[in-house]
């Protein structure tokens, strides 16, 4: 049977050595793609208000007939 903290352990370091790996964005690369994912989410705020409003105007003139 093995130790849990030498696992918990070997997990960390680990883990460790895997972020050493990652190629971090710089801050140009960051701030164009949050602002990438703020219009994206928007857009689709946007569209899916228009849904959601077409879908209930089809519900209240077909369904209701109010």
């Amino acid at each position: 049977m093995t130790n849990p903290l030498n696992t918990l352990g070997s997990y960390f370091a680990a883990s460790r050595g895997e972020l050493a790996k990652v190629t971090w964005p710089n801050r140009r690369q960051t701030v164009k793609l949050t602002i990438a994912v703020i219009i994206f989410s928007l857009v689709m705020a946007v569209f899916l208000g228009a849904v959601d409003f077409g879908f209930q105007y089809l519900v209240k003139t077909l369904i209701l007939k109010s």
